[in-house]
């Protein structure tokens, strides 16, 4: 993050960048007046990201650690509003890799959030009933757009093929399941996401739906192919994650 940089809070609606990059606008305009960010911005910025790559590759204790020293970092400004943001950046970066706790560190702060992110969690959730898809970043209106178009029994993907971000991708895809508008094409896609950026804890789980389906279609060739990939993965896991 340099000082020269500003970029204003709004951008997200046409930016397909995810949300820990929002988050860092929205830091940096915090204090957007002076010449050179205060340590809080910078530090709080760079813990978010390690926390993110940190639990990407499945290290949980680091991870875990990176984000308490970012939400330290905020909380030294006595602002929930931007404590609230760090909490929707660990939520959507968790449920790339499906785990779905319907963004329990954020709804203690959803009193502070701004109509842009309680539309942004609300997406996260699954919760699109009644949603001002107008808020969201432009690649998750797609999503939902498309998604409220089909047909329950329609077997054609989502845009999710659309979102160049690798981690925008796989959060669109966690939040179509969330929503139970997922399809087999986008679980391929999700899976081949991870993959490719060597992101070990929502390959993981993105296999295990693989893995489900299989089973659940009787389909043992595909299974033990699967189970042959968890396998190899899990060779490489951190110790002590």
């Amino acid at each position: 993050m340099t000082s020269t940089k500003r970029t204003h809070p709004s951008q997200h609606q046409t930016s397909a960048s995810h949300w820990i990059t929002l988050l860092s606008a929205l830091l940096l305009s915090a204090c957007a007046s002076k010449p050179v960010p205060p340590d809080w911005q910078t530090n709080a910025f760079a813990a978010l990201k390690d926390f993110s790559a940190a639990y990407l590759k499945g290290n949980t204790r680091l991870a875990d650690f990176e984000f308490a020293r970012a939400k330290s970092e905020i909380a030294s400004t006595g602002r929930a509003d931007l404590l609230a943001r760090a909490e929707l950046t660990r939520c959507a970066v968790r449920l790339a890799s499906l785990e779905l706790d319907q963004c329990a560190g954020y709804q203690t702060l959803a009193a502070e959030a701004s109509p842009d992110e309680q539309a942004y969690a609300a997406f996260l959730t699954g919760q699109w009933r009644d949603l001002d898809v107008a808020r969201l970043p432009v690649p998750y209106r797609a999503i939902v757009l498309t998604a409220a178009a089909k047909q329950p029994s329609d077997p054609q993907p989502s845009a999710l093929a659309a979102i160049e971000d690798p981690l925008s991708r796989l959060i669109a895809a966690g939040a179509l399941l969330q929503s139970s508008r997922l399809t087999g094409a986008d679980i391929a896609r999700a899976t081949d996401t991870a993959s490719s950026q060597g992101w070990r804890r929502p390959l993981l789980a993105w296999l295990g739906v693989q893995l489900k389906r299989a089973g659940d279609a009787q389909d043992p060739q595909s299974a033990s192919r699967i189970q042959r990939r968890i396998d190899l993965v899990l060779q490489g896991a951190p110790k002590n994650p």
